[in-house]
């Protein structure tokens, strides 16, 4: 029993010294590290093009000419003729109010005349009476000057009615409300039976002829326009290209908006619509640029407080890290004011997936016969926004 015993656990401790080596020696060996991915990546050449800084905004077609027209007097409106959007000829009846009082006024005022009319006949009478007289020495010469003096007399108070009856005459004529041109009513601010005084708007008349496209800008924008300065539009409705001129920019901004208001002569604009949209296009302004670097966004990437690209060393094919500053954003572009020189090449999407010296290879360069690349990795497969040149 004792001998059995003594084989049994002879066995144990062989295999558990066998276990102990066969874990030493695993323990010992060393484990290659797992090789780093190639990554495939999508690339842009460095080359400088065009920056034409430019803006777009929507505009209202409105008439260069543009009246709030009222009456020269108050009174009660009784009638008006003209509504919103009615097409008026010159001359034509837009509204009236009482003149009931001004015809008696005026009628007063000739009565004056008349009144003046006779004192002058009578001065003028007596004038040729005692001139008879002083032919014959019955009067003497200061009696005749005072009868002169007042035939002078006479003839001013008979012009002063005259121009008094004139002027009440023009009073009553001035209760009618006329087109002062031809055009179309675009507002009507009085209605019948209203008490208005004198120089109130009652109706607003867009007068015919050139249209001009009104639209706001802001205070940088408006610092950067010019008078005279040619800008591009086009009818939403139709899409017909018009092409204008800055006719005027506001001089201060608007009170609540805080934009400025600008007005675009457009060309050949007689027959627009009143009120149609219009987007105009301000190309070529300052910023402009004949050749400037310009690289997709997805290009960037952040490190500390600076910006950088990965350039490609094509000799070795491995990517490395470039600081560039950047100038300005352009829609999905940048400006690279400097760190970069034509003819490099920059990974253009994926950057965030690379390391510094790692080897890569151009996506999409198997079909060209080169080696075949494996799959981009992670958002590198994404399309980039400008192809490899």
């Amino acid at each position: 029993m004792s001998s059995t015993l003594s084989l049994a656990t002879g066995r144990v401790f062989r295999l558990c010294a066998i276990a102990l080596c066969v874990s030493t020696l695993v323990a010992c060996s060393k484990t290659e590290p797992p090789k780093e991915p190639l990554r495939s990546v999508k690339l842009i050449t460095v080359a400088g093009s065009a920056l034409n800084v430019e803006g777009e905004y929507s505009a209202e077609v409105r008439a260069r000419v543009e009246s709030r027209l009222g009456f020269r007097v108050g009174g009660k409106l009784v009638q008006r003729p003209a509504e919103q959007g009615q097409r008026v000829d010159a001359g034509q009846l837009l509204a009236q109010i009482d003149a009931q009082d001004y015809q008696l006024a005026a009628q007063a005022a000739l009565a004056q005349v008349s009144a003046a009319q006779s004192q002058r006949d009578l001065a003028a009478a007596e004038l040729r009476r005692y001139e008879a007289l002083k032919a014959q020495n019955f009067i003497s010469g200061a009696e005749l000057e005072r009868r002169d003096t007042t035939l002078k007399a006479a003839d001013a108070a008979l012009n002063q009615a005259k121009a008094q009856a004139q002027a009440q005459s023009n009073q009553a004529g001035y209760t009618r409300l006329t087109a002062s041109h031809a055009g179309v009513v675009t507002a009507v601010e009085a209605e019948v039976g209203q008490v208005v005084s004198a120089g109130q708007p009652v109706v607003r008349l867009a007068h015919d002829g050139p249209r001009d496209a009104v639209f706001a800008v802001s205070e940088k924008m408006a610092l950067a326009l010019k008078v005279g300065q040619s800008m591009q539009a086009t009818l939403v409705s139709t899409g017909q290209p018009l092409k204008g001129k800055v006719r005027e920019l506001a001089a201060s901004a608007d009170p609540v908006t805080r934009t400025y208001a600008v007005k675009l002569a457009l060309d050949a604009s007689e027959r627009l619509p009143l009120g149609a949209t219009v987007n105009v296009l301000a190309a070529h302004l300052p910023g402009s640029q004949p050749a400037v670097i310009k690289l997709p966004t997805s290009a960037l990437r952040q490190e500390g407080q600076g910006t950088v690209v990965w350039v490609l060393d094509e000799a070795s094919m491995t990517v490395n890290t470039q600081a560039v500053e950047v100038s300005m954003v352009d829609g999905n572009e940048v400006v690279i004011q400097s760190g970069l020189k034509s003819g490099q090449k920059v990974v253009s999407a994926g950057v965030h997936v690379l390391s510094p010296g790692q080897k890569v290879t151009v996506y999409g360069a198997a079909a060209s016969g080169a080696a075949p690349a494996v799959a981009p990795a992670g958002p590198a497969s994404a399309p980039a926004s400008t192809a490899q040149r």
